[in-house]
């Protein structure tokens, strides 16, 4: 059975390169020059795609949340409901990034936390909806996405194995998958002893035929490494120019010296996982030839 998805044109499969998400989601604050400059860094660093964050606030919060005071240190504005308008980009300023991302071959993509959102966003055209960890539940959202016929990626944080086969259910379209399912731990920053890699493994083995990734808050780029070893073929790593910025989510973001040797190890790494085969490699000879015992003068046996 084949395993597969594209995305912007770009096809993800067992054989190929890590697909690497630079999730940007809130971390430019609300400045449309902030988030272009992000999205070159991410492209410069090799990322397959960057990712933001859609969401409709009447929908998802009441009146009374939004008018709640919002005191904290990463604050943008006196009220919560204030705060979260500064972070949110319309229609027009999506296109606008679209437009900059597209003129310099990256793919970029938001996250829809609602049905309007989910709306906005297919309108836009987007190569690809995320579904995050807290609508994973929502399955008839997915299914929503799903019969856009844009590719769907969902994150599991909180999942159980039963939760994810729901999800692959949803994703489906005639038996068909139309999307990705991403292994994630929902903490934030996550420690290494709860990124549980090994569900890679399980997941693949439980649904043969959809692409499996990680959504990876673990603030190094190391482990990200071993989780493609283990068969993910999407990373999605939160991305920020500067970790010491305004924001709550900067401080286990990868700044642009960590994406670019993310990705730099993950293309070594899968041309050192070869193809699975042992044999003797052309390149062995000459060390071979120079360590190997020779038996000379002996008589050959009668």
């Amino acid at each position: 059975m084949t395993r597969e998805l594209i995305i912007g044109g770009q096809l993800i499969n067992d054989a190929s390169e890590a697909y690497v998400v630079a999730e940007i989601g809130n971390n430019h604050g609300g400045s449309l020059d902030t988030c272009k400059a992000m999205i070159l860094a991410a492209h410069d660093c090799g990322a397959s795609a960057v990712k933001l964050q859609k969401r409709d606030l009447v929908t998802l919060y009441t009146e009374e949340e939004l008018a709640a005071p919002y005191n904290s240190e990463h604050a943008f504005g006196p009220t919560y409901g204030a705060h979260r308008a500064a972070l949110e980009f319309d229609p027009d300023q999506y296109r606008e990034l679209q437009r900059y991302a597209g003129g310099i071959g990256i793919a970029l993509f938001a996250t829809a936390f609602d049905r309007p959102s989910l709306a906005v966003l297919t309108d836009l055209g987007m190569p690809a909806i995320k579904i995050g960890s807290g609508q994973a539940t929502d399955l008839p959202l997915i299914q929503m996405a799903v019969r856009t016929g844009i590719p769907v990626v969902v994150s599991t944080g909180g999942l159980t194995l039963s939760g994810v086969m729901d999800v692959v259910q949803h994703l489906s379209a005639d038996g068909v998958p139309q999307g990705a399912i991403l292994q994630c731990t929902s903490t934030y920053p996550c420690e290494a002893e709860d990124l549980q890699l090994r569900v890679i493994e399980t997941l693949r083995w439980n649904f043969p035929r959809i692409v499996v990734g990680i959504s990876d808050h673990y603030p190094k780029p190391n482990l990200a490494v071993a989780a493609y070893a283990l068969g993910a073929r999407i990373i999605e790593k939160h991305f920020t120019l500067n970790r010491a910025w305004k924001g709550t989510d900067h401080a286990f973001s990868l700044e642009p010296d960590g994406l670019r040797t993310l990705v730099n190890h993950l293309r070594e790494t899968r041309l050192a996982l070869g193809d699975g085969v042992k044999r003797a490699l052309d390149r062995e000879g000459p060390a071979l030839r120079k360590m190997g015992r020779r038996l000379y003068g002996l008589t050959p046996p009668l």
